[in-house]
Parts: structure tokens; C-alpha cells; sequence
């Protein structure tokens, strides 16, 4: 048996581990990914509710309004942004740009600067 291997840890600390930014990334495009899929029938329903009648659009409104509607508002901003920028981040290392290591790092953090100037651009102007 290698003694490399009795080093290991039997039980991995997720939360300790430092994951690099280009991981961070990656995780979190798939995360928005499912946030928006699991919000379609959400943004469905607000929508039909606007659309039925006066009062549905008041109601509907009235719950974008809200502290729980301001709450789910900014966490689509976020999933719609870093999807956005994320995605184009993916598109361009198919085209096998910016693969070497240190770009791909510089890109990571661009993605997540320009996710941060995006959301509060819009946090400032649809949701305040």
C-alpha cells in the first residue's frame, strides 16, 4: 500500500476546501440554471395573473411589491445575469479562447464583477 494514500482524508470538509474562482463559477452557472427552470411556473403564474383582469394586476403588483416579491426578484436579477455572463464565458472557451490557465482565471473574475455591477445597476433601477 502507498503511503500517499493513508494521507488522504476519509471524509471530505466541502466547505474547506478552496475551490478555484474558474470551479466557482462553473457551479454557481448551473446553479442559475436551475433557479430559472425552477421559476418558470412562478413567473407563468404572474404573469396569467396580471393579464386576467384589472385586479389581477394589481395583485400581481402588490406581491412583486413585497418583501418576499423584492426577495425573489433579486435572486432572479442574480440568476439571469450570471447565467447570462457565465454562458458567454462557456461560449468563448468553446471557441478555445483564453483556455490557458491564467485567462481562464481573469475571466472567471470578470464574469463575477460584471455579474456584481449588472445586479446592482438593476437592483437600482427595477427593484428600488
Amino acid at each position: 500500500m502507498d503511503k500517499q494514500n493513508n494521507k488522504r482524508p476519509k471524509h471530505l470538509k466541502l466547505l474547506k476546501i478552496k475551490m478555484p474562482v474558474t470551479a466557482v463559477v462553473s457551479i454557481l452557472h448551473r446553479v442559475s440554471g436551475i433557479i430559472l427552470f425552477l421559476s418558470i411556473p412562478y413567473i407563468i403564474w404572474l404573469f396569467s395573473l396580471s393579464v386576467k383582469s384589472v385586479y389581477g394586476y394589481t395583485e400581481a403588483l402588490t406581491i412583486l411589491n413585497s418583501g418576499c416579491g423584492k426577495l425573489v426578484n433579486v435572486l432572479l436579477l442574480w440568476a439571469i445575469t450570471h447565467h447570462f455572463y457565465a454562458g458567454l464565458r462557456f461560449l468563448i472557451l468553446d471557441l478555445d479562447i483564453g483556455i490557458t490557465r491564467e485567462s481562464a482565471i481573469k475571466v472567471a473574475w470578470l464574469v463575477q464583477v460584471l455579474v456584481l455591477i449588472t445586479l446592482v445597476l438593476l437592483i437600482y433601477k427595477v427593484v428600488l
